[in-house]
């Protein structure tokens, strides 16, 4: 297809496309399991993705999306001080062993929380946020109603084992994608694989081992409990197409990095994230009554389409203009539409506008424009 100069209006729109979810491939060992793409939520491959299970750290994906919340709208500040309670320091499992009163960084502490799973600081940062951490895990179950998690309740900001603190992989998916979608800095702590706190004194190493061996990982959480068993949510980012690979109740450790291995290799193979550019050179509009003769119109926005790599090949762009239209023109008007079909099937449609301003003449310059017509006759 042809490229044309296009101007941008908006980040990169990518279509959903109506499309069953294949089943996971057969590598795959975890009971449960889901691939998903980051930008257009659609889910790629699944098995038992709502099938309820513990989650075990895993749930500290919503930890963090609240904070990332918190710290991304101002009410929260990287430097702010967090002080560890005697409830916090309590919690047990994976932690860094904060002393009662002991104050770290709100950057420090979701640094540990990221890359050591830390349940002593994601306390701390509940308490600090919410002022305990029931009333936290009041605002992490509201914000996963309005993310759609159906088959989530959360009884606390760790994922230490509580009756009733369960999740599916499909809600998984949903909170991991609201995370990486819109708090990318999120990253910065994702992809570390070793650091230190409290001034070299103190060692991380990550507990997500793809960050180290897997390319293009960029997260995002394990998770294990005696009765949850292995938990993942992966994700990796190759030629701009981020996926987010879940599985749940993996029978070992090993077993949980492979198939999230497995589902983010096969979603890479599979897929692609597609550039549209219309299939022919977008020609001028006629403008009456206007100071220019015509007018050039330009897609209002960038359109890439997430598409079966076996199909790229299979997409086509119709489009419709004004032949004329009458002054003034203004700057983003919209002069016809840009239709993209996918096998003979719409999947998106993109405005063609007005790429310049095109004000209407003066009566003195309709004059004068007859004038010259008529003079042009004459000759």
């Amino acid at each position: 297809m042809k490229r044309t100069t296009a101007l941008g209006l908006g980040l990169v729109m990518l279509c959903l496309l109506s499309a069953p979810a294949y089943a996971v491939p057969a590598e795959v060992t975890a009971p449960s399991a889901i691939l998903m793409e980051k930008t257009t939520g659609r889910v790629l491959c699944e098995q038992n993705a709502t099938t309820q299970y513990e989650p075990a750290s895993v749930t500290k994906v919503m930890t963090l999306l609240l904070v990332m919340e918190a710290i991304d709208s101002g009410q929260l500040g990287w430097d702010d001080l967090v002080t560890a309670s005697p409830h916090a320091i309590s919690m047990g499992g994976s932690q860094i062993w904060l002393k009662e009163n002991e104050q770290l960084s709100v950057r420090d502490m979701v640094k540990a929380v990221t890359v050591v799973s830390a349940n002593d600081c994601a306390v701390a940062l509940a308490e600090h946020m919410a002022g305990s951490e029931t009333a936290f895990v009041e605002r992490m179950n509201a914000r996963a109603a309005e993310l759609g998690m159906e088959h989530t309740t959360f009884i606390n900001c760790t994922g230490l084992p509580a009756a009733g603190h369960l999740t599916c992989a499909y809600d998984i998916a949903l909170m991991s994608r609201e995370l990486i979608l819109n708090h990318p800095s999120i990253r910065e702590f994702t992809t570390i694989w070793m650091d230190t706190l409290r001034d070299g004194t103190f060692q991380l190493s990550n507990t997500n081992r793809l960050i180290f061996y897997y390319e293009g990982a960029t997260g995002l959480k394990t998770g294990f409990t005696d009765t949850a068993l292995y938990c993942l949510s992966a994700t990796a980012e190759r030629d701009g197409m981020e996926l987010i690979a879940v599985v749940m109740h993996a029978p070992t450790s090993n077993d949980r990095f492979e198939s999230c291995k497995t589902l983010l290799n096969y979603g890479f193979a599979n897929y692609a994230i597609t550039p549209i550019y219309p299939d022919q050179a977008i020609p001028p509009v006629e403008v009456l009554l206007g100071t220019q003769d015509t007018v050039q119109p330009v897609t209002a926005r960038e359109c890439s389409i997430l598409l079966e790599k076996s199909k790229t090949g299979n997409v086509t762009t119709q489009m419709e203009l004004s032949p004329q239209v009458e002054a003034p023109v203004e700057p983003g008007q919209k002069l016809g539409e840009l239709r993209v079909m996918v096998d003979g099937e719409q999947v998106d449609a993109i405005d063609l506008i007005a790429a310049q301003e095109v004000p209407r003449l003066s009566i003195g310059g309709i004059f004068k424009r007859m004038l010259n017509s008529l003079f042009l006759q004459g000759k």
